[in-house]
């Protein structure tokens, strides 16, 4: 895979929102195993800078992303 550098909420949220649909998972379903709500999830999709970090790492490990993202920071 190629290394990503997330510079942004926005790029931390398109990263969910592309994952999320290669699941075929729906924002209602991602935000009940994250333990969020649909809203949260929305705001972070769409680069919200307001987002809160501990929710973000909740749906980040939902998406089971969390060691894909910080191996990529390792590689660095």
């Amino acid at each position: 895979m190629e290394q990503i550098k997330l510079k942004s909420v926005g790029e931390i949220g398109a990263l969910v929102k592309e994952t999320r649909k290669q699941q075929g998972i729906s924002q209602e379903k991602l935000a009940g195993v994250a333990a969020t709500g649909t809203r949260f999830i929305s705001d972070l999709e769409n680069g919200k800078e307001t987002v809160q970090l501990a929710k973000v790492l909740k749906v980040v490990d939902a998406l089971g992303l969390g060691m894909y993202i910080f191996n990529r920071w390792e590689n660095k």
